[in-house]
């Protein structure tokens, strides 16, 4: 598909989603042909705090951030991100003119991955192995049912999680699933905004942000990217190598925070390859 662009919005803490649904509503009320992807993660903590299974977080011996998904966690965070993040936006988008569709990648087998057999993961300084968590990693994105929609002028709102081949649900990465999403459609632009600005040489200081990655300082950018970023940075990569023209990774703070991103405010990807 041509003329399409990939948004995703993060779930974490501070994110209003109300004045990302003004804009996006604006974006696709002007004939532009966009899918909405979304995160939940701040939803997801909360609830799970309220319901007695507290959030549990899986550093990797390279320093990417997961959460432990057992089953328990697993329906916790089908009912923040199916349930109250996703059919909030949809409310919110239809409310401002847009025939808005909200589905999880398990819906039609949009999102197929592979469950992750093992986890690697540090705790108390040292190297321990989980076997039993319900996470994994998109590997391929069935487009028909979103083509369908966008071809009859419907607006697809994707959340994880996505399904194995064998039909079980899976916890993905959002941002890396976003990527293969607008690899699949042949989208023209990704964003990824979040809570953060960009990718920041000094994590401490917002004054930081490294505005561009490309071939020249790509190693810079991965090496500067700590904690959630590293995922987002992996993630712009990965739809660099298969076919995304451009890809920021921005803020979803603000009134015009879709028009900053696309306009270049924030950690603009072009021509930078994993390979390179």
């Amino acid at each position: 598909m041509s003329n399409v662009i990939v948004i995703k919005i993060g779930g974490g803490k501070g994110i209003a989603l109300e004045p990302i649904a003004d804009q996006f509503a604006s974006l696709v009320r002007a004939g532009t042909r966009a899918v909405l992807v979304h995160g939940g993660s701040h939803e997801t903590d909360q609830l799970a705090e309220a319901l007695g299974h507290p959030p549990r977080r899986l550093v990797s011996p390279s320093g990417h951030e997961s959460r432990r998904t057992d089953r328990r966690t697993l329906e916790i965070f089908e009912m923040a991100y199916c349930g109250k993040v996703n059919k909030g936006l949809v409310e919110m988008l239809r409310a401002r003119g847009v025939d808005a569709v909200g589905l999880s990648g398990l819906d039609g087998g949009i999102w197929i991955g592979s469950r992750k057999d093992a986890i690697r993961a540090i705790e108390g300084g040292r190297v321990v192995i989980i076997r039993d968590d319900l996470s994994g990693r998109v590997e391929r994105v069935d487009t028909s049912l979103l083509e369908l929609l966008l071809n009859c002028g419907r607006t697809p709102v994707l959340t994880p999680p996505a399904v194995t081949a064998e039909g079980i649900a899976i916890n993905v990465d959002a941002d890396r699933a976003a990527a293969m999403t607008a690899a699949a459609l042949g989208a023209t632009e990704l964003l990824l905004l979040s809570n953060v600005p960009g990718v920041l040489a000094d994590g401490n200081d917002p004054t930081s942000l490294i505005a561009r990655a490309d071939a020249g300082n790509l190693e810079r950018v991965r090496e500067a990217a700590k904690g959630r970023m590293k995922n987002k940075v992996l993630a712009a990569e990965e739809a660099l190598n298969a076919g995304v023209a451009r890809v920021v990774i921005g803020s979803a703070r603000g009134d015009d925070a879709i028009t900053r991103a696309r306009a270049g405010a924030g950690t603009v990807f072009e021509g930078a390859h994993a390979n390179a």
